[in-house]
């Protein structure tokens, strides 16, 4: 008998229904790019990441979000938060509901910055969900869910969860059992008053300090009205207002905002210019001349200011950043703790008793007397307060530290073959100092040195190299894509 359209046979995944050409095109240019075809879930880095309502469906979240509350307790709290897209809002309410059919209660906050969620979700819940358009990608989602202390699950939490979500066993709440749904008052004071409390801002009221604060049409705009009040300190704030139809941004506007950013403050002869990410987690810098600090060497400003001030304790920085961040943490008697590339790892150090302070090279700063992961908010706050007492430019401070010459190089290879490239790596290495802190990273005689890193989600391996001068460290890097390239052929 004829198969009837729509109908599918005992045991078959029904396809993703395409109503028009847009989604044929996605499906195909997703083939093109190896990605597998809309089913279960990409997991990222820091959850799952896919197309809005072509690979991450309602359907989808439904599942997710049922698993999720699988792994926890009947009658536990989970805060669920938004960035402010549209895209975002829908979801979320379908996350509520899948949680609440659980037998889980929710703690709604509605469209805050991801630290205020993160905060928010360390104050007794037992783990939170905040759903974010993709960084560089206004056609995506991604769905975090995050740990009771507000951090993202560690990897055997996410085992755990992908567990329960192959297995399709999500747990299903009596009538009586059906969770409950809050909206929880007064977040922003309550942030910021915790924030100003725990960050050292003596200095900042007698200062005089001007700045301009960009909070780019994003979540941050709602934060910092009441934290810049609290602060005294003469601010003007650019691009308060939500954008929903500019959820995220590209490298191209990023960069077109920051050189807009850096003529401001060149002619209100600010101290300096921050501007937040649309969802508040990372910060990007201008100095007072207007120029802008890239953010790899923003991670080396800070740095030296914290050291400078502490004067002990320990800096978590990962593998891929400069070996110039520890002779600036030496100088200043600290030491660094070099970590995985992974968000989950700087989390961990960030934690410890003695970690004064933790950066990624991409605008993501940890303050961690006010918390263990990423915070836009506080990094400024910790910011102004360290410009205040020291009485120095940003230019000044970013003169004084020698210049960095890392280059980067992404190289494509099969995922059959990746295992192939790294055990070649290893070979080549020979009787070269080899650091598996995170990939291989290969150190030379005279200090120059090579990380070589698979990505865990994509088809491409990533290569770091840093020399004396870029020509050094661009034959470095050339010799170990030429290493990386013979592998995988």
């Amino acid at each position: 008998m004829p198969r009837r359209r729509g109908i599918h046979r005992p045991g078959q995944r029904p396809r993703l229904p395409l109503q028009d050409d847009r989604g044929r095109r996605l499906r195909q240019h997703l083939r093109h790019l190896g990605v597998p075809r809309p089913g279960p879930p990409l997991r990222s880095a820091r959850g799952v990441s896919g197309i809005l309502n072509v690979e991450i469906t309602p359907e989808l979240v439904v599942r997710l979000a049922g698993a999720y509350a699988t792994t926890l307790k009947k009658g536990a709290i989970v805060t669920t938060a938004r960035d402010h897209s549209r895209g975002a809002r829908a979801l979320k309410r379908a996350v509520i509901s899948a949680l609440q059919a659980s037998a889980i209660d929710v703690r709604d906050l509605e469209n805050v910055p991801l630290p205020v969620a993160r905060q928010q979700t360390a104050r007794g819940s037992a783990g939170g969900i905040m759903l974010r358009t993709s960084p560089g990608v206004p056609d995506s989602v991604d769905i975090m869910f995050l740990d009771e202390r507000g951090a993202d699950l560690s990897q055997a939490q996410q085992r755990k969860l992908d567990r329960v979500f192959a297995r399709q066993e999500y747990r299903r709440a009596f009538p009586g059992e059906i969770g409950d749904l809050q909206f929880p008052s007064s977040i922003f004071d309550s942030y910021t008053g915790s924030l100003l409390r725990r960050v050292d801002t003596t200095g900042i009221a007698d200062s005089g300090l001007k700045v301009v604060v960009d909070a780019s049409n994003g979540s941050a705009g709602l934060v910092l009205p009441s934290l810049l009040g609290r602060l005294e300190v003469d601010a003007l704030t650019i691009n308060p207002g939500l954008d929903e139809s500019r959820p995220t941004e590209t490298a191209e506007s990023r960069r077109a905002g920051l050189v807009r950013l850096g003529e401001i403050v060149a002619s209100a002869r600010a101290a300096f210019g921050v501007r937040f990410d649309p969802v508040g987690e990372r910060i990007s810098l201008v100095d007072e001349r207007g120029r802008i600090i890239e953010d790899d060497r923003a991670l080396l400003v800070l740095l030296d200011l914290v050291a400078a001030e502490k004067r002990s304790g320990k800096v978590a920085l990962p593998v891929t950043t400069t070996r110039i961040a520890e002779q600036v943490a030496a100088y200043h008697g600290t030491q660094v703790e070099w970590t995985t590339t992974s968000p989950d790892d700087l989390t961990r150090v960030g934690r410890a008793e003695n970690t004064i302070f933790g950066g990624d090279g991409r605008g993501g700063y940890i303050v961690p007397e006010f918390s263990s992961v990423f915070d836009g908010s506080a990094a400024f706050v910790q910011l102004l307060g360290l410009v205040a007492r020291t009485q120095l430019t940003l230019s000044q401070i970013d003169a004084r530290i020698p210049r960095a010459h890392v280059l980067k190089r992404d190289v494509p290879t099969p995922w059959a073959v990746k295992g192939l490239v790294m055990r070649r790596v290893v070979e080549a290495a020979g009787d070269r100092q080899v650091d598996t802190t995170d990939g291989v990273r290969v150190v030379e005689a005279d200090g120059r040195w090579a990380l070589v890193l698979p990505d865990p989600a994509e088809a491409v391996t990533h290569l770091w190299a840093e020399g004396p001068d870029d020509a050094s460290a661009q034959a470095l890097l050339d010799e170990w894509a030429d290493v990386v390239d013979g592998a995988g052929r």
